[in-house]
């Protein structure tokens, strides 16, 4: 029997989580234009999510994220900045289909079928759960379309802790990720392996140096 996921009380402004997920049988399939992929689709759902990727490593076989997941907001997006999100993801989406689903909502003056639409669309967003099952399918079906296989990629569902997110322990668990590559032998320094959030922060990359930059306020909030 799988064991229910610890996720923090719905009253929380965040929850933040170490996750963790493995190639299928262990098989050390992800390489440098693997990775490159990968890291473009994380950043792609985070965007449309609504979560925040604190820092991550990709190695061969399995990646590492440190996420901090906000609860649902009070105010959300409306069904045409939801239309906008959906654009802005790779994978193939029917938007013309959907703005006509939406129009037709509205013409018909159906308020419950357009709050409906919305509700299916924000399950999407501000979710653990929702957030490793985009990304993972995602680059399942580029993996799989690329290398002309099929089946299943990663092995069982991913593993995740929830992570106190004031003081050292969030700081600490970056560091644990960030330091992977050393410990695996590849690098002697962590600023030295690109599919990171360290190493990206270092090559200037904005997103992962405010991820890292949440990581010290997090600290400085365990101070006061």
């Amino acid at each position: 029997m799988r064991r229910a996921r610890m996720l923090v009380p719905k009253d929380w402004d965040v929850g933040h989580y170490h996750v963790i997920s493995r190639i299928v049988d262990k098989q050390r399939l992800l390489g440098p234009n693997e990775k490159r992929h990968f890291i473009s689709f994380m950043r792609e759902y985070e965007a449309f999510c609504g979560v925040q990727v604190l820092t991550f490593t990709v190695m061969a076989n399995h990646f590492h994220l440190l996420l901090a997941v906000p609860r649902r907001p009070d105010l959300l997006p409306t069904a045409e900045e939801v239309l906008t999100k959906l654009s802005q993801l790779t994978v193939h989406q029917d938007l013309d289909r959907m703005r006509a689903e939406i129009d037709g909502f509205r013409q018909r003056g159906d308020a419950d079928g357009e709050k409906q639409w919305l509700e299916r669309q924000y399950r999407r967003m501000w979710s653990l759960s929702a957030y490793m099952k985009a990304l993972k399918q995602r680059f399942s079906q580029w993996y799989n379309s690329k290398m002309d296989r099929e089946g299943t990629l990663w092995e069982d569902r991913f593993k995740s802790v929830l992570v106190e997110g004031t003081g050292h322990i969030l700081a600490i668990i970056a560091a644990y990720i960030d330091l992977n590559p050393i410990r695996a032998g590849i690098v002697s320094d962590p600023k030295d392996y690109p599919w990171s959030g360290y190493g990206e922060a270092m090559g200037g990359n904005d997103r992962a140096r405010e991820g890292l930059r949440e990581v010290v306020r997090a600290v400085n909030r365990g101070k006061e």
